[in-house]
């Protein structure tokens, strides 16, 4: 390397980070501008508007959906219906992008030979700190710029510019943190991503309670709603998201200079039994590497759902009693919800996104040990790539079905707790309605896994999270039918408030079947070095 080495690592740094920060940036400035957009053809009238506010006002709504402020103007409806799903969407990307650039790259030893010279540990941590900030920042100044010039008022559109923005670096700092402690990628992203979810719980937990109503000032998600821009335009709160990200990242930097190179200051205890569990079969091998994230992801989903569960008959009986309210949550983009079943059919839409999010992740984690060299002496012996393949996609499916089951016990416990009609059978028929939707997930990924390993997580979240983006940009801006039905979405029947579309199940798994063949060929004819 010629030349000082600090601002090639910066430059590297970026490399590796546009085109994913472009992307986010996109989705970003473009949902909030759609919604501004459509604001006047979504809520009509001042009426409309007053009765959409007493529909908020429901304890129920405001855990859901975040408590309403200005929905009498634009810029305030866009930040309820946009505000808390772009923050989730900066705050992950965020996390996982700062564990993949830091301790990922670390852990794979592409930083041996960088760290040998004169850069030390806390020296490169904190050029790739500056870089995540810089996208972050970038975020947000495009979309203060786009609100602002969609016709929302300016001091609005930087508040909830900056606040958006400020959370992702609260995110970003806490994921170098802990890459710090942890010293394995999975491991620091598993605890960066479990801080992200307690701090939504309480944000949820916070708007729906009003005795708990200080939980809002719990980052990274409160303090965002205490800010109420569009109306008061509060700075204030934002302090606490400063102060913690400020502190998280200084701790990060003491931390990278007080460990070894490729080690986190937690460690494997020495001298411990050899667990041997589990390790009979390249299959066996597969279910004990997904045991541990299956964990996780089921303690977050059914956390989620079991609030969702508790909420059901106050969201149900409230709507039930002002159907004019349940019309205009259906054309505010929430149908459904005036009954138990409708209310858990709707819900449940969205369990296809983390379930494809689950098997996309431990997909990405088969191609990131791969590329690390710990599959090596398993492709050297006596196991095909069809095999070692076959094994981790058939454990992801079992894992899929396994977070859907939680899902719906999740939710049927809670709807029992409170007297809700929802049966254990109906709970379970609209948690499986939506895998045939995560599977797709699934498939993408394992075709990504055998044609481009590199973009595993990008492609593998394409028909999610990126149909579920697709169905609810082409309901917005009214366009034409057949691209709203491009989307796998478009084809789930509403289960358990009515029958499945057996026909549409029948072809997305077939597709999904399709889908992983093409991705194990591709993966058994590839290089795997390359």
């Amino acid at each position: 390397m010629s030349g000082a080495p600090g601002p090639a690592v910066t430059r590297l740094a970026a490399r590796q980070l546009r085109r994913p920060a472009l992307v986010v940036a996109a989705v970003t400035v473009g949902m909030s501008t759609l919604v501004v957009g459509t604001y006047a053809r979504t809520v009509g009238d001042a009426a409309a508007v007053q009765s959409l506010a007493a529909l908020a006002g429901n304890p129920a709504i405001r855990t859901l959906f975040g408590t309403p402020v200005a929905l009498d103007s634009a810029g305030g409806f866009t930040v309820w219906r946009t505000g808390t799903v772009l923050a989730v969407l900066l705050t992950t990307w965020g996390a996982l992008a700062t564990t993949r650039l830091t301790r990922g790259a670390e852990e794979s030893g592409r930083w041996d030979l960088l760290l040998a010279g004169r850069l030390t540990p806390a020296g490169v941590l904190v050029r790739h700190l500056a870089v995540c900030t810089a996208a972050m920042t970038l975020t947000g100044i495009l979309l203060a710029a786009a609100l602002a010039t969609a016709g929302t008022p300016a001091a609005g559109a930087l508040l909830h510019a900056a606040g958006l923005t400020l959370a992702g670096l609260l995110a970003v700092a806490a994921a170098a943190c802990a890459g710090q402690v942890f010293p394995t990628r999975a491991g620091a992203t598993g605890a960066t991503l479990a801080f992200l979810g307690l701090g939504l719980l309480a944000r949820m937990v916070g708007d729906g309670v009003p005795a708990l109503a200080w939980l809002r000032w719990l980052p990274p998600y409160g303090p965002l709603a205490l800010t109420r821009p569009y109306r008061d335009d509060r700075w204030a709160p934002l302090l606490a998201l400063v102060l913690t990200a400020a502190a998280l990242a200084c701790l990060a930097l003491i931390l990278a200079g007080r460990r070894d190179v490729g080690a986190g200051l937690l460690r494997a205890p020495a001298g411990r039994a050899p667990r041997d569990w589990l390790l009979g079969s390249v299959g066996a091998f597969a279910v004990r590497r997904m045991l541990r994230p299956l964990a996780g992801w089921s303690a977050g989903i059914g956390a989620y759902f079991l609030l969702i569960g508790l909420l059901v008959d106050s969201l149900t009986t409230f709507l039930a009693d002002n159907p004019r309210f349940a019309d205009l949550a259906a054309q505010a983009g929430f149908a459904g919800l005036g009954t138990a079943r409708g209310y858990a059919a709707t819900l449940f839409a969205l369990l296809a996104i983390p379930i494809g999010a689950f098997a996309t992740a431990r997909l990405a984690a088969f191609a990131a040990a791969e590329n690390a060299g710990r599959l090596t002496l398993l492709h050297a012996g006596p196991v095909t790539a069809a095999r070692l393949l076959t094994a981790e996609v058939a454990t992801t499916v079992a894992g899929a079905g396994a977070l859907a089951a939680v899902a719906a016990v999740a939710t049927w416990a809670g709807a029992t707790v409170v007297g809700g009609e929802l049966p254990l059978d109906a709970a379970l028929a609209g948690a499986v309605n939506v895998l045939p939707v995560a599977l797709l997930g699934a498939a993408a990924a394992t075709l990504a896994l055998g044609l481009a390993p590199r973009a595993v997580a990008t492609i593998g979240m394409l028909p999610t999270a990126g149909g579920f983006l697709l169905k609810v940009t082409a309901d917005s801006v009214h366009a034409p039918v057949w691209v709203g039905r491009l989307s796998p979405f478009a084809h789930l029947s509403p289960v358990p408030a009515g029958a499945p579309n057996w026909a549409a199940v029948a072809v997305m798994l077939g597709v999904a079947v399709a889908v992983t063949g093409a991705g194990t060929w591709g993966y058994r004819r590839r290089d795997r070095w390359g």
